[in-house]
């Protein structure tokens, strides 16, 4: 039998053929941004609910924000009003519980995967799993595959910007999962040109664009420090609750801001009182210089930081001078790179092989530029180089880095 699968951006655009086999139990959709994953997922679910009465269809979203903000809000835009439940006692859709009832006696029921003991119990005829590469607890999937026993055929639709995760890559391996791959570019008639033509130059041959834009699952690259697994293993929730000892907002200023400048990589990281280090946010981009030390300054204050770190070899004094025009009283400490890049990162990258580091959330672009960068590349890897800076920081002991084992 034939699947239609309906791609779209801001309109129904056109149709993508695939033939999967009976026994197949999973389809996944691994496509890059703007091809149209969540209303392909959206469309699906809503589909089946609409044809088959009186089955239970599971949604799991890595968040409860993106359950309701992503795949609720695109379901309701596709299901007619008189498909919906109108009986004030059991609305249509409600919010509160994240659960869609139709007319049929259908139910669409939502999901956050950082919750997978929600998922104990329910049973389900049909799931729709969205984003699974940035699920923070693989466990989630295990609980909804008991859970997805209901009727004769029981399928399993997910749709993902692929990382190479442990579970990613098991799927692949799966003879009961047909894997479906699409590209941004694929779906150009409904992308600007202005988007394309920006994405292209800044991010195609990159790595980054690679996984992001055409949907390649990028494992290790050889000559590269850091390697997927290597975070993937220590990241955190980022709700996550932890009394940091020490907070520092590292910057490596770019020294121009035209569309093909470096970036300016600014990093915040922390301390904790048993020596964890955390990776907190990344507010790197294209900046001019008083963009980039505004929002240091503000990072500053958000994060009831310590002490602003900036690599002067490019800027010099100027740098301090622009943060002190900006406030006077920021503590700020400048460092100087006298050693190569690589050289700079082996003892950071020790601390990461030791468990030492944690991600709080996701950092696609800095953790692109971690497990890419060999030194041979011509490319600057400001988020990194701000990354090294604020761990040194952290770590240092006599104005080197440090790292105990075991």
């Amino acid at each position: 039998m034939t699947a239609k699968v309906y791609i779209e951006f801001g309109k129904l655009a056109r149709k993508k053929q695939i033939r999967p086999e009976q026994d197949h139990f999973i389809w996944m959709l691994l496509a890059g941004r703007g091809f149209g994953k969540t209303f392909t997922g959206a469309y699906n679910t809503v589909l089946y609910a609409l044809r088959n009465p009186n089955v239970n269809c599971a949604v799991v979203a890595p968040t409860h924000g993106d359950l309701r903000r992503v795949c609720f809000s695109a379901m309701t835009q596709i299901i007619p009003k008189d498909c919906l439940l109108q009986d004030p006692k059991q609305a249509g859709y409600a919010s509160t519980v994240s659960e869609i009832r139709l007319h049929n006696g259908s139910k669409i029921l939502g999901f956050a995967a950082a919750e997978p003991d929600r998922l104990r119990g329910p049973q389900f005829h049909h799931a729709w799993c969205d984003e699974l590469a940035s699920w923070r607890y693989p466990e989630a999937f295990d609980q909804l595959m008991f859970g997805l026993r209901l009727g004769d055929d029981p399928k399993c639709v997910i749709t993902t910007t692929p990382k190479p995760t442990k579970l990613v890559k098991n799927l692949i391996e799966r003879k009961d999962c047909i894997v479906t791959k699409g590209s941004t570019f694929e779906n150009k008639d409904n992308l600007a040109d202005t988007t394309l033509a920006m994405l292209k130059e800044r991010y195609d041959g990159t790595t980054l664009g690679r996984q992001e834009l055409y949907a390649e699952v990028i494992d290790d690259v050889d000559g590269a420090l850091w390697n997927p697994s290597m975070i993937e293993q220590a990241r955190v929730a980022e709700d996550l609750d932890i009394p940091l000892q020490r907070i520092v907002v590292a910057i490596d200023p770019a020294v121009t801001s035209n569309a093909n400048s470096d970036e300016t990589g600014i990093i915040i990281a922390g301390r904790c009182f048993n020596n964890q280090y955390y990776v907190l946010e990344d507010l790197s981009a294209i900046h001019n210089a008083d963009k980039w030390g505004r929002l240091s300054v503000r990072a500053f204050y958000d994060w009831d930081a310590d002490r602003i770190i900036a690599e002067v070899n490019n800027g010099g004094d100027l740098v301090e001078r622009l943060l002190r025009t900006i406030d006077p009283n920021v503590p700020y400490s400048s460092v100087r790179a006298t050693r190569g890049k690589m050289v700079r990162a082996e003892p950071i990258q020790a601390l990461y092989q030791q468990g030492k580091v944690n991600h709080v959330g996701f950092f696609p672009e800095l953790e692109s530029q971690m497990c890419s960068y060999t030194g041979s590349t011509t490319e600057s890897p400001d988020r990194l180089d701000a990354l090294v800076w604020a761990l040194t920081e952290l770590s240092k002991s006599s104005g080197k880095a440090v790292f105990r084992v075991g």
